[in-house]
């Protein structure tokens, strides 16, 4: 894989029963990617992710390998390292997708760095690939209502009000992620943290 490449990993847990999820945001993300791209997710069982190499956004020199890993969220942090040791991406290029608590629902936030925030993705891929320095999509799901535990609330479906502008909001994640890819991570920020 070239220099200039990004590792983009939709953070989420395998099978049906999560597949609509709030915790599965991430993987939607890089699902509607590969469509757009034209390439399809491929498993690959030594790397434990479902991966494609392509291009984003159409443009030349945007090369990307897609990225979902068959671990459960908890254990991201595998895959997302050896995925990073086998493509020989730095941190710095990899681009994190995941569901964020703390945004209200369809908002999205780029950054740089940070804590984990409790989430245990984030911790589990800060402590595997030895950095809390990569870039991050936030996809804001909001705070569960009332007295709902939040570990319950993020592997439930999205609510019927959410879903009806859940295919825009994940359209506008994938927009950003291009935009990171081809335009850099601060023309990203200014266009979409919103």
């Amino acid at each position: 894989m070239s220099d200039n490449a990004w590792l983009v990993v939709g953070l989420g847990n395998p099978g049906p029963t999560y597949a609509g999820t709030r915790h599965n945001v991430g993987a939607m993300v890089i699902d509607l990617l590969a469509a757009r791209a034209g390439a399809k997710l491929k498993s690959q069982r030594r790397l434990r992710a479902d991966v494609a190499e392509t291009r984003l956004g159409g443009v030349p020199g945007s090369r990307a390998v897609l990225a979902v890993p068959h671990s459960y969220m908890n254990e991201s942090g595998g895959p997302v390292a050896q995925l990073a040791d086998f493509y020989r991406i730095p941190a710095e290029r990899l681009l994190v997708l995941h569901d964020e608590l703390d945004l209200p629902f369809g908002t999205i936030r780029l950054k740089r760095g940070g804590g984990d925030n409790g989430h245990n993705g984030l911790r589990s891929v800060r402590a595997r690939v030895g950095t809390g320095d990569y870039c991050r999509l936030r996809f804001g799901i909001g705070r569960p209502p009332g007295r709902m535990d939040p570990a319950a609330f993020v592997l439930k479906p999205f609510s019927a009000v959410e879903k009806r502008e859940l295919e825009l909001e994940v359209d506008r994640a994938a927009d950003a992620v291009e935009a990171v890819v081809v335009d850099g991570l601060v023309y990203a920020q200014n266009h979409y943290n919103t």
